[in-house]
């Protein structure tokens, strides 16, 4: 990649986040959505709110309306604001993982885990290092999309912890003992849930309560 297009790379992602902060803090830029816009008409992108920004006179677009169509813009180009601009979603992740880190005690887990941002991933993502310094994120990470709901996150957070487990000491955890099958991390009537999939399916335990029903058991 030749250094001018790396370097018009660089401005288009500059605008994005412009744009980005601009909308969050409500202090948008007009001359910034515009700049954008006919940034990203030049990469050859053609949605109807590119070409509307670009096509009217902003002196005749409302403050409303040109927020409304940046918001449509940054969606059409899928822009993510990851975790940096967006530090909530850390604080939601760890909010999660304090609720996972309940049943970790399960699975003979002791001490307090910590989230772990990867940011030598593509794209950045979010791991966890247990307190003995061990690391779940085997084959996968959070990414920061997860963590804008907090049930979402929640439950990526809990299978991601336990296919990292899996992959680490090839035991399934945790386990129904009723039917004796491994159960899975999921969404369920819009909670986070251990789910099992005996005698047609049922909740084994909200993530965050396995202690009330496996008890605290040691490796």
């Amino acid at each position: 990649m030749s250094d001018t297009m790396a370097e018009r790379e660089a401005n288009t992602e500059e605008l994005k986040q412009r744009v980005y902060l601009g909308l969050r803090e409500d202090n948008l830029d007009p001359r910034d959505v515009v700049a954008l816009a006919c940034e990203l008409l030049d990469w050859f992108h053609y949605t109807d709110a590119i070409l509307e920004v670009v096509e009217r006179n902003p002196a005749d677009v409302s403050p409303t309306e040109m927020a409304a169509l940046a918001r449509r813009i940054l969606d059409d180009v899928g822009f993510d604001p990851g975790f940096d601009l967006a530090p909530e979603r850390l604080a939601t992740l760890r909010a999660a993982l304090r609720i996972v880190a309940r049943d970790l005690a399960t699975r003979g887990i002791e001490g307090e885990p910590e989230i772990e941002v990867l940011e030598d991933w593509f794209p950045v993502g979010a791991g966890v290092r247990l307190a003995d310094g061990g690391r779940l994120n085997w084959g996968g990470c959070i990414l920061p999309g997860m963590c804008d709901d907090p049930t979402t996150a929640l439950a990526s957070l809990a299978v991601m912890i336990q296919e990292s487990l899996l992959e680490w000491t090839w035991r399934v955890w945790p386990v129904c003992p009723r039917h004796d099958l491994g159960v899975h991390g999921s969404e369920h009537d819009g909670t986070a849930v251990w789910w099992c999939a005996g005698d047609g399916g049922h909740v084994l335990a909200p993530v965050g309560e396995l202690s009330r029903v496996l008890g605290s058991r040691r490796k």
